[in-house]
């Protein structure tokens, strides 16, 4: 780690997890690297983690840390390089309707209503689908380091929301939820794109889109955005 890395980190300590069920790969057990404790983890510290390969889910930061698997590979697209192609430059055009808001870290209806659709539909059965309001806010609306959150409307009703880290050299898309009846206008993709624009506006030179799973189909739509790169070995590479 270099020294930036350490001066930001030096009274954090990591640990490794008991192997527990993958979610992405059947058959498969994962652990995690965890940096604790999360309270002491500035936005500083956080962009350094985030450079090795790590990534937070609440108040909760991480890697993998598999014993006999390196197949998730941390992502992240160059901006300056990205060109969206004609699809999603057709998706763009689809979704200008769209007005964005951001606001910080605040709990409101609308949106929880709009989560629990979204995890009712998208990913019922997995235990997120019966996240009441406690479980949302620790996820979505607990952050120890700098974090936002986008809310796209239209006539006056949340379509999506975006729950984004401000990092040191990019922006990280932590998790996004939209309205799952919408599926045709392809609100996730519109979401990248858009936080590229943001990333660019805001003058920094990456967006982090977590990890990449070459044989998990639920990951398959990262490669469409090109250039991108992977975190292999200690060094980000151009996949």
């Amino acid at each position: 780690m270099n020294d930036t890395f350490r001066k930001h980190t030096v009274q954090l300590q990591f640990y490794a997890t008991a192997p527990y069920p993958c979610s992405y790969l059947p058959e498969h057990e994962a652990r995690s690297q965890v940096a604790v404790p999360s309270e002491l983890i500035s936005s500083g510290a956080y962009s350094q983690l985030v450079l090795q390969g790590f990534r937070r889910s609440g108040g909760f930061v991480y890697r993998p840390w598999c014993d006999h698997c390196q197949a998730c590979v941390a992502v992240r697209l160059p901006v300056a390089q990205f060109a969206p192609n004609r699809t999603q430059r057709r998706c763009l055009k689809r979704n200008d309707t769209l007005k964005v808001r951001l606001t910080e870290l605040e709990y409101r209806e609308e949106h929880f209503a709009l989560y629990q659709r979204y995890q009712q539909s998208r990913h019922s059965g997995g235990g997120m689908d019966q996240d009441g309001r406690e479980q949302y806010e620790s996820f979505i609306l607990k952050s120890q380091v700098s974090s936002f959150l986008a809310e796209f409307s239209e006539n006056g009703v949340v379509r999506m929301v975006s729950l984004i880290d401000q990092l040191d050299d990019g922006i990280s898309s932590v998790y996004t939820f939209f309205d799952p009846d919408l599926a045709e206008r392809s609100l996730g993709v519109f979401n990248v794109l858009w936080q590229v624009g943001l990333a660019k506006q805001l003058g920094l030179r990456y967006v982090y889109l977590g990890y990449w799973i070459k044989d998990c189909r639920k990951m398959e739509y990262k490669t469409q955005y090109r250039p991108i790169e992977g975190l292999r070995n200690g060094k980000w590479h151009p996949l």
